[in-house]
């Protein structure tokens, strides 16, 4: 890394209190995010919950009705785009066709008046940092996806940007190349320090890659922490459904804890009022005995979906179905049609108190 990457490398950004409406929709209801200096957040959600509308109002593509954004300490709310210091990679890689792949990369430093050889330079340290220089004088058709989307990235970093925005930069590429870019994405990241802001409506691929993960729903970021307390932790029924698979178990609380199926589970909040509710179980904390029993936890196993190391198993107990996430030896000792028997982890689950009809 050069000394100019490191002085311009991991500032802060911080929006506070932003909202944007289209007519009578509201895109964002008021966001705070503060994203560390050298942290990559990935806001996730579904379509249309404001994850790429927060993206294009820290880009400055759209101003925001009301709220502040400040970068590095400096108000930029109302400066216009072209003076925000951002580079920006968009779903679609918006090559030059009649560019090479250097020519592409160097485009932002000619537009800013850069001396030819040091342009040229800079565009062989950037080509060298996503494993392209073979490529250098090659045109963006003789290119895989993967490798246009490799330039694209490149051409971002190499104005040597304060913040770099990913606007679902891997949805077009294909599950294998997806996951090994996304991990070289994030390779570059902590090689050049650079604050980054991610936006997908990929579980995996946020959870993945970011130090925090911040979920949206509905104009508003639901919960924001590390991957692994989003995943574990959730800290609504709506993030508890969005991010993994969930089993919605029939239950009552009473006494801090919540009777499912005559199993009694802690609560992620023990100061849950008492009375009827849907406790979020995950499918790995779902394991099957090896002989069946008989009870409520007791039924058939009806699918089971190969993962690799672990396998998804469905069992029907009847009343409804539940998901069993186990290793795939386990799982094949249980076929379609065996009768097995239940056991639930003692997890602290989440429960949904008001479940929609």
């Amino acid at each position: 890394m050069n000394t100019t990457e490191q002085s311009r490398a991991g500032v802060e950004v911080r929006m506070e209190g932003l909202r944007r409406s289209y007519g009578p929709v509201v895109a964002l209801d008021g966001v705070d995010l503060t994203v560390k200096p050298g942290e990559l957040v990935a806001l996730l959600g579904p379509s249309g919950c404001g994850k790429t509308t927060t993206l294009r109002l820290l880009a400055g593509l759209e101003d925001a009705d009301a709220g502040s954004i400040t970068v590095g300490g400096k108000d930029i709310t109302h400066l216009p785009a072209s003076r925000r210091d951002m580079g920006m990679v968009f779903q679609a890689y918006s090559l030059f066709p009649h560019m090479t792949v250097r020519q592409n990369v160097a485009f932002g430093l000619r537009l800013r008046r850069i001396a030819r050889q040091r342009r040229d330079q800079r565009a062989m340290e950037m080509l060298q940092l996503v494993d392209l220089t073979a490529q250098a004088d090659r045109y963006p058709h003789q290119l895989s996806g993967g490798q246009q989307q490799r330039v694209a990235l490149a051409r971002a970093l190499a104005i040597e940007p304060q913040v770099l925005l990913l606007d679902e930069p891997l949805s077009a590429l294909d599950a294998k190349v997806r996951a090994q870019l996304r991990d070289q994405i994030r390779r570059i990241q902590l090689e050049v320090g650079i604050t980054t802001l991610f936006v997908t409506h990929d579980q995996e691929e946020a959870l993945a890659i970011a130090d925090r993960v911040g979920v949206m729903r509905d104009g508003r970021i639901e919960q924001l922490a590390s991957p692994t307390e989003v995943y574990s932790r959730p800290s609504t029924p709506f993030v508890a459904e969005f991010v993994g698979l969930t089993n919605r178990l029939a239950g009552t609380v009473a006494d801090g804890t919540v009777t499912v199926r005559g199993r009694a589970l802690p609560l992620v909040d023990p100061a849950t009022r008492p009375g009827p509710a849907i406790a979020l179980v995950r499918p790995e904390a779902v394991t099957l005995a090896r002989e069946a029993g008989s009870g409520p936890l007791t039924g058939t196993v009806i699918a089971s979906t190969f993962l690799g190391a672990t396998s998804r198993v469905t069992v029907d107990l009847g009343d409804t179905t539940i998901l069993a996430q186990i290793p795939t030896a386990d799982a094949v000792a249980h076929p379609a049609g065996s009768r097995v028997t239940l056991t639930i982890r003692p997890d602290p689950v989440l429960v949904a108190q008001d479940p929609p009809a």
